[in-house]
């Protein structure tokens, strides 16, 4: 049965090799039930509100299955919210969701709107914790495994261990790694991100500038 089996939040910390000189990509698992409101969970705030958080990227969620397959690859053990999710899920292909996808969690109705795109920040984050981090980004990009955003419809609250139930697919066929790909290593794909009703601003501006070079 597909869960979250860990919720994870953090909070800004300074970092001089971060960016922008601090970062919340340390997420810890919580064992309370955690309120969710319209911008993420509570106790939990983002660091670059320029490239990440708002309604759009108000949730991030990875599935342990895919830490496992990192870890097997890294040759160390990576634990819940290690790669900076909220939600580390069990049970489903969250990376198979497709883009406009519902989901309920406890009382919390989700929405997947969006993918996360690997930056340096999460390369500096992977070499501290003891990982190789060598073309990490590209290697990221490569496996083609990024984890949804996700937009809160409905908050609520919600803890470790919840069902996660899929209520809603579009049907279109644009899942998550669809997305990924076509924003980040094959822009072949964009034209097919403007089949998704609702699409976030950003991939829709990107996928009609694909385009309209093309005509």
């Amino acid at each position: 049965m597909p869960q979250v089996i860990s919720i994870n939040v953090g909070t800004p910390r300074e970092a001089a090799w971060a960016g922008i000189g601090r970062t919340s990509i340390d997420k810890q698992p919580v064992t309370c039930p955690v309120a969710v409101g319209r911008l993420g969970l509570h106790g939990d705030q983002v660091s670059d509100t320029r490239y990440h958080g708002g309604p759009d990227q108000a949730v991030y969620a990875f599935a342990r299955e895919d830490l496992d397959w990192w870890a097997a690859e890294l040759g160390g053990e990576i634990r819940d919210g290690q790669f900076g999710e909220n939600l580390t899920t069990s049970g489903i292909d969250v990376n198979e969701a497709e883009i406009g996808e519902r989901w309920r969690i406890g009382d919390v109705l989700l929405e997947v709107t969006s993918v996360r795109t690997p930056c340096n920040d999460f390369k500096s984050w992977m070499g501290r914790c003891g990982y190789d981090n060598r073309a990490w980004v590209r290697r990221f990009a490569q496996e083609g495994r990024p984890g949804p955003y996700l937009r809160v419809l409905a908050p609520g609250a919600i803890r470790a261990g919840d069902e996660l139930e899929v209520l809603h697919r579009p049907g279109h066929g644009v899942t998550v790694s669809t997305m990924f790909r076509a924003l980040v290593t094959d822009h072949a794909l964009l034209p097919e991100l403007l089949r998704v009703d609702g699409l976030v601003p950003q991939a829709r501006a990107r996928a009609e500038e694909y385009v309209a070079a093309l005509i």
